[in-house]
């Protein structure tokens, strides 16, 4: 998936969240679980309501390969590296989005990572 638009990106996030969601409900911490999971619904929630004021301005910079997760490691080092790397991810990308409400919720799953690593 090319990082190279606002749905590119988003659905790359809400496929994150997706991933992250089974991640930790296979290690049995529900409670992340249902936190990445309340993200992915919010971000799905975004990206319908600004669909029609998406801008077509191409975006640049972005490599998916720099957020790979190592989904199988289920220790406590294996969760903060997961979180690090959701949370570089929504670093990067939320200044490059042009609509300021997708823009925010994004910087805020970047902070809820960050605070979990």
């Amino acid at each position: 998936m090319a990082l190279n638009t606002f749905g590119a990106i988003l659905a790359y996030a809400i496929d994150l969240e997706a991933r992250l969601r089974d991640y930790y409900q296979a290690a049995g911490e529900n409670a992340r679980a249902a936190d990445a999971d309340k993200r992915r619904q919010n971000l799905e929630r975004v990206r319908r309501e600004n669909v029609t004021e998406i801008k077509l301005e191409p975006i640049e910079g972005l490599d998916e390969a720099n957020y790979a997760l190592n989904l199988g490691d289920t220790s406590a080092d294996g969760y903060a590296a997961a979180e690090r790397i959701a949370a570089q991810f929504y670093v990067d990308v939320a200044p490059k989005i042009n609509v300021r409400e997708a823009q925010r919720a994004l910087e805020r799953c970047a902070k809820q990572h960050r605070d979990l690593a």
